[in-house]
């Protein structure tokens, strides 16, 4: 009998706290503190203090299950292995072993029969490559020998330049070192006794990160002096592995999204089977993997919606494009919020907080079919008016619909051909690429602009913003009242974004009596003490938290950070030791966020004092 996706997941988690490791839950898919990035894109994400020396509350070893979300090749989801949304599964050691039992952990995990706790893959039917060596690393000779000593072949090890086997870090700055990667063969018969790692029948399922280094943003690798293992096991690609299928569309994960697109095809006069030849495959497979990504993302504990920045412009985008591929194939009825229940009953059970925003999820996405519905007969309308009088169209014009109004260009194309236009074509693919990619090259930019200060992490500017966001908390809490919790922070070595719950904007007199008492703590030069206590003990102290679900499941023992009587609370750290370096408290700015949540920006002096 096949593994369902939740025993494999389990069998995962079981494997590695019988070795010792401390199952954690997954952290939210926006970052906590984080301005380089917009989603948590890899396991690791969230461990990046830890990775650099803070103590985990769980210890030095833990296991996990993350979600991740992926947009840099979002161009190659429908083929068998890009997914945008995915749960990696790591096993992680901070600062206990190393290379020999990781590998040794990870081979034992893969090959050890079912029935003994392991996935029960042959041997004789994987491949490993390692890292071959640059100016910045050596060659990865040792993790070879410990795979040679398990029994893998030398035809089947493979060194590779940094590109393929190179880890980190997760923004520009951080933790990251070589990896080993481990490959199964999902070709017919018996697989080559050499190794091709760009034969595609080779899928990559696992690889062991070994962190050894830290890029600075001068570009340079330091060694660590804590030495960590950050593993990645694709989850649904070792599903569609272990159940015998070619890609993870196939599997349980996606079965009954695709079924239900199918019907409504099927709904729409279109027969799924007719047009399967032809390509009709990846317009299905796409549609089933942006939707069950903007569910994840929607229904996160941050609460995402769609909109035009930020991450809610990424939901958007998936939204959009699945509707506009929904009406490649035939499905024009309203069909979105029936594929995000499909997903929510799946994964209810392993992520609550789907069931708990099922609601608002459906909603959004009800909402935001309504209103790019509108868009479409909106650009449909402008096309004759636009284009029917011109005498010659390029790329650019096509350009021009597809920025406007997110009409692909085949939908354009479709559309002048319905009016009948006479004119002529000229240059359509490549000048229309060419624009698609400066506005992907512009959009970068901006982005990296953005978020140009960097990873927020042990920094000392960074530790004063973060200590800050404590002191404003306790304080907006005192002046507005005890409904005010924190929805979400973005802290930057050059200052703090605070999300918190409050139905109204503040008034001036509120905005300075919140700045006085943060000032007020400053100057009394208040010690930050860190105590290690179990969540129960935290809450009896008087402690609260953003995540307490999160850290309930830590384990025995939680991080609580105390400034005087004054801010109690459960956090994973950094601060500073005494607030009085913070000199001097400034508010920005106060402004909505989203309904019922407000946002501060501001600044400590001490930064630049």
């Amino acid at each position: 009998m096949m593994p369902t996706p939740n025993q494999i997941r389990r069998q995962y988690i079981d494997f590695f706290v019988k070795n010792g490791h401390k199952e954690i839950p997954s952290a939210s898919l926006i970052p906590e503190n984080d301005p380089t990035v917009l989603f948590t894109t890899a396991g690791m994400h969230p461990l990046v203090p830890f990775l650099m020396g803070e103590a985990h509350p769980a210890g030095r070893r833990i296991v996990d299950v993350q979600k991740c979300v992926r947009t840099d090749d979002i161009d190659e989801v429908g083929d068998a292995t890009h997914l945008t949304f995915f749960e990696m599964l790591g096993n992680w050691s901070l600062g206990d072993y190393f290379k020999d039992e990781a590998i040794k952990l990870s081979f034992g995990l893969l090959t050890m029969p079912w029935t003994e706790g392991g996935f029960g893959l042959d041997i004789k039917q994987l491949a490993i490559s390692c890292f071959e060596g640059d100016s910045d690393a050596p060659r990865d000779l040792e993790s070879a020998e410990v795979w040679k000593k398990l029994g893998i072949p030398p035809a089947r090890i493979a060194f590779l330049p940094k590109k393929n086997n190179w880890w980190g870090p997760a923004g520009k700055t951080g933790p990251c070192g070589p990896d080993t990667e481990m490959f199964y063969w999902t070709g017919e018969g018996s697989a080559p006794e050499k190794f091709d790692p760009d034969d595609a029948k080779w899928v990559e399922v696992w690889n062991d990160v070994f962190m050894q280094y830290n890029k600075t943003a001068e570009g340079k690798f330091v060694p660590l002096t804590q030495q960590n293992v950050d593993t990645g096991l694709g989850f649904e690609r070792m599903t569609a592995v272990l159940t015998g299928k070619k890609s993870p569309f196939e599997t349980e994960l996606f079965a009954d999204a695709i079924e239900k697109i199918k019907f409504l095809m099927k709904k729409g006069g279109v027969s799924y089977e007719n047009w399967e030849k032809s390509g009709i495959a990846t317009p299905v497979r796409i549609i089933a993997d942006h939707l069950r990504a903007a569910t994840f993302i929607m229904g996160d504990r941050q609460g995402v919606t769609p909109s035009n920045i930020d991450q809610g412009y990424i939901v958007r985008r998936l939204i959009r494009r699945a509707i506009r591929k929904g009406k490649q194939i035939g499905v024009d009825s309203p069909f979105t919020s029936e594929i995000a229940k499909i997903y929510v009953s799946i994964y209810q059970d392993i992520y609550p907080e789907l069931l708990q925003n099922r609601d608002r999820i459906v909603s959004e996405f009800d909402k935001e079919e309504i209103q790019f519905q509108r868009t479409l007969e909106k650009g449909l309308k402008q096309i004759p008016k636009l284009f029917e009088e011109k005498e010659v169209l390029t790329g650019v014009d096509i350009f021009y619909m597809f920025e406007t109004y997110g009409f692909p260009p085949e939908m354009t194309m479709e559309e002048l051909a319905r009016i009948g236009y006479k004119g002529a074509l000229l240059n359509v693919k490549e000048e229309f690429d060419a624009a698609f990619k400066k506005h992907q090259d512009q959009s970068r930019a901006g982005a990296q602009q953005k978020f140009a200060s960097g990873l927020a992490d042990t920094s000392e500017a960074t530790k004063m913003h973060h200590s800050a966001t404590h002191l404003l908390q306790a304080a907006l809490r005192l002046v507005l009242g005890s409904h005010v919790a924190q929805k979400g922070s973005n802290v930057t070595k050059d200052r703090l974004r605070f999300d918190f719950s409050h139905p109204q904007k503040m008034t001036p007199e509120e905005i300075k009596k919140v700045e006085e008492i943060v000032n007020e703590q400053i100057n009394k030069d208040l010690p930050v003490k860190c105590e290690m206590m179990t969540v129960e003990d935290a809450k009896k102290k008087g402690a609260i938290g953003l995540f307490e679900d999160k850290y309930s499941t830590l384990g025995d023992k939680v991080k609580a950070y105390f400034m005087g009587d004054f801010s109690k609370e459960i956090c994973g750290g950094p601060h500073v030791d005494n607030l009085g370096v913070l000199k001097h408290f400034k508010i920005l700015r106060e402004e909505a966020s989203s309904s019922g949540v407000r946002r501060i920006k501001a600044v400590v002096e001490g930064i630049t004092g």
